[in-house]
């Protein structure tokens, strides 16, 4: 495969967008087609990527920029037979293949996030597109029906033999296929926020998008470890995948550090093109039942590593805190958030309490600390002062308030 047309092709892909993915000679919805044919196809565009180019030196300012969330409640008590039914089926060398943290309460837990992630959508983007909240058949007992909402259950994106899952890396590479999404979105796991008014600048560039660093050590270059974690497994099978298929990209540097926990600005058409080109990285991730350490997410790495090399994207600098609830025993973490929220481009609290009880002190802190800092409901809630969640109706009554 010639590098220099790979690159081309994701850069055509790009600007073309809508109107190549429908022509009849790139059968987008007909099963994977040869990465020759793709690069081929899209080649005899090139012309037409300079004048589109031309044309597009700014992203229009009333394009939509809609939001897609993964959600899940651990709760639920349906979902939860739904788990350990599916647990149980796994096949020995499947589980054996389970990713570190695949099954623990923290990685499915609902402790209020996605309410507050969109009191802060609401109150520092308020000019967002549409909300997309993708579900395994639920919904949060305190959403409020809006015509910018909509729940996308599995059943309706993803292939009967797909389900069910319960890796969020096998359920975002998917989500580009939610019918009308825009093409410039951004993604969010529910436990990420932004913090401070958002300028779409910062996020998108006329090429592409902006993707920063996490603060995490860098990762070693080897082959994917039993007991590393999704992230780092992620970073080691992109630079694989590049230096077999693609090394001379023209702006491929290694770097062994993985990505911010952050909001991602996404292009549906870079993903419509990486599904062509990567289809044995798609399958593989789609092919999960729990997180496996041997397929982990392409999402948020491949995708990200992948822009890079091909020109599609920048690193920047972002003001951000990293919250790991496991570890806020001191509370500096939260500290830091409340001193600095208003100037954060965003953060992320992430719940590594693992197989804490819901009633665990350090959840109740990262409660009260959201509802300090966004107090008032967004449109996407009900008109009432608290719903509560199935957790918390088995936890102590306490004098924690959501909002107004």
């Amino acid at each position: 495969m010639c590098v220099c047309g790979v690159a081309l092709l994701v850069t055509c892909f790009v600007w073309v967008g809508e109107q190549c993915r429908r022509t009849p000679d790139v059968p987008m919805n007909s099963g994977p087609c040869s990465r020759a044919v793709i690069v081929r196809t899209l080649t005899e565009r090139a012309a037409r990527l300079r004048s589109l180019k031309k044309s597009n030196a700014n992203m229009p300012s009333d394009s939509p920029i809609d939001i897609v969330y993964l959600w899940v409640d651990g709760n639920d008590s349906n979902w939860r037979a739904k788990r350990q039914a599916a647990l149980q089926q796994l096949a020995h060398d499947s589980s054996a293949a389970m990713a570190r943290y695949s099954n623990v309460e923290g990685r499915f837990r609902d402790n209020h996030e996605l309410r507050f992630s969109l009191r802060a959508l609401e109150k520092f983007f308020p000019d967002h597109g549409h909300v997309y909240i993708v579900t395994d058949a639920q919904a949060p007992d305190w959403l409020r029906a809006s015509d910018r909402l909509t729940l996308v259950d599995h059943r309706d994106l993803m292939p009967e033999a797909s389900l069910p899952t319960f890796d969020s890396g096998h359920i975002e590479s998917y989500i580009h296929h939610i019918p009308n999404l825009s093409e410039h979105y951004f993604y969010f796991n529910d436990d990420v926020f932004f913090g401070a008014p958002v300028k779409l600048d910062d996020w998108f560039w006329p090429g592409g998008v902006y993707v920063g660093w996490s603060d995490e050590a860098e990762v070693s270059n080897e082959p994917l470890r039993m007991d590393g974690t999704a992230l780092d497994n992620a970073c080691r099978l992109s630079h694989q995948w590049l230096n077999a298929h693609a090394p001379d990209l023209p702006h491929y540097t290694p770097r062994f550090r993985t990505f911010a926990h952050s909001p991602r600005p996404m292009r549906k058409s870079v993903m419509l093109a990486l599904e062509m080109l990567a289809p044995e990285l798609f399958a593989a991730v789609r092919s999960t039942v729990f997180r496996s350490w041997d397929k982990p997410t392409i999402v948020s790495d491949f995708v990200l590593r992948w822009s890079l090399a091909s020109g599609l994207a920048k690193v920047r600098d972002y003001a951000h805190v990293y919250v790991s609830s496991g570890d806020l025993h001191d509370g500096s973490a939260l500290d830091q958030l409340l001193a600095r929220f208003g100037g954060l481009d965003f953060f992320c609290i992430n719940d590594t309490t693992d197989d804490a009880p819901a009633s665990d002190l350090r959840l109740s802190q990262v409660r009260e600390t959201l509802a300090h800092l966004l107090p008032v409901r967004s449109r996407f809630e009900k008109p009432l002062q608290l719903v509560k969640t199935h957790a918390e109706r088995h936890q102590p009554q306490t004098s924690l308030t959501l909002g107004r």
